[in-house]
C-alpha cells in the first residue's frame, strides 16, 4: 500500500480550491492545510494513500504522454458515485474525457468516468461493483 503521493502544482491556491470542491465525493478529507502544502487523507480513518499538493518550484505543464505520473483513479463505492462525481466535475467546467460507462477493455466490473484538473492532470473515478 502507498503511504502518500506529493504531486506538484503550478498554482496552490488554484488546486486547493478545486479539490476542495470534489475530494469528499472521491472519499477523501482535508488533512493539513498549510501556505506551502496541503493534504487529504481517506475520510473516516479509512487506512489509505494520503495525496499531498506542493507548489512547483519550476514551470512547466503536465503531461500524462511523458515520464511520470500517468493518472490518478479513486475507487468509489457505487456507480451513482460515479455520477456524482461526474456531474461536479461538469459543474467545475473541467475536461471530461468519458462520461460514466463501463470500460469493456478492463477486468470487470470496471465502471469510470475520466476528466482533467485545471492543470491537465487526468482523474478518474471507478466503481469496481455493478450496484449502483
Amino acid at each position: 500500500m502507498l503511504g502518500h503521493i506529493g504531486i506538484n502544482v503550478p498554482v496552490l491556491s488554484v488546486a486547493k480550491t478545486y479539490y476542495d470542491s470534489i475530494m469528499d465525493l472521491l472519499g477523501f478529507e482535508l488533512f493539513l492545510s498549510h501556505d506551502d502544502e496541503f493534504a487529504y487523507r481517506p475520510s473516516n480513518n479509512k487506512r489509505g494513500t494520503v495525496l499531498f499538493f506542493y507548489p512547483a518550484a519550476e514551470p512547466g505543464e503536465y503531461s500524462n504522454t511523458q515520464t511520470g505520473l500517468q493518472h490518478l483513479a479513486f475507487i468509489v463505492p457505487t456507480r451513482s458515485a460515479v455520477r456524482a462525481v461526474h456531474a461536479a466535475v461538469l459543474g467545475s467546467h473541467s475536461e471530461v474525457l468519458h462520461e460514466p460507462q463501463v470500460f469493456p477493455q478492463y477486468p470487470q466490473p470496471y465502471f469510470a468516468t475520466f476528466w482533467r484538473d485545471p492543470f491537465g492532470m487526468m482523474l478518474e473515478a471507478v466503481c469496481h461493483h455493478d450496484r449502483d
